[in-house]
């Protein structure tokens, strides 16, 4: 009895682990994402060459967070991070109507990726604070996200310098994380 009290105590109050990968076009905001949930403050970046992973606690998860730089040249090597992910997160910027087929491109390349077959998919349609920007329900068209009928997937409309959507998003992955893991 006492062991199994415990183990379901550990189970509550232990933190659970994700490994997501966020990647997007360059400049659509993935590393000012990556800081505003780490720092919770806005940090001046620079087009991301490689990398940058860090760890965001966020309600008894420690999600594990790998920004890969967006950049046409090293797109490619995006696959190299694909291994062990949980959860993706393709950040799009709504206000970007020039790029948006080049974004869908992208998105269903990697999509068809063995290596993420079980991995579920986060739509942040970042810059949504632009005048300009497209919402939502024109991401999704334009994404052809309604195509995905094998794939777990939610878009959340987000501002990164604001924060607003992030953990909304954050909350979403959690929860299908988990529950992709119990199916």
């Amino acid at each position: 009895m006492g062991l199994a009290f415990s183990k379901v105590l550990s189970k509550l109050f232990s933190k659970k682990e994700m490994r997501i990968l966020m990647v997007g076009l360059d400049a659509a905001g993935k590393t000012t994402i990556l800081y505003k949930l780490k720092l919770g403050e806005i940090v001046t970046t620079i087009p991301t060459i490689g990398f940058n992973v860090e760890t965001v606690e966020y309600k008894n998860i420690s999600f594990t967070v790998w920004d890969v730089g967006g950049q046409d040249k090293i797109r490619p090597l995006w696959r190299h991070y694909f291994q062990n992910t949980q959860g993706l997160i393709f950040v799009v910027d709504s206000n970007d109507r020039d790029r948006i087929g080049e974004a869908k491109d992208e998105l269903h390349r990697m999509l068809s990726e063995d290596e993420l077959r079980e991995a579920v998919l986060l739509v942040f349609a970042n810059k949504q604070d632009l005048p300009n920007a497209m919402n939502a329900a024109e991401i999704t068209d334009k994404l052809g996200l309604h195509s995905l009928r094998q794939r777990h997937w939610y878009i959340q409309s987000t501002c990164a310098t604001s924060g607003e959507g992030l953990y909304e998003g954050l909350d979403w992955l959690s929860t299908n994380i988990s529950n992709a893991q119990t199916a």
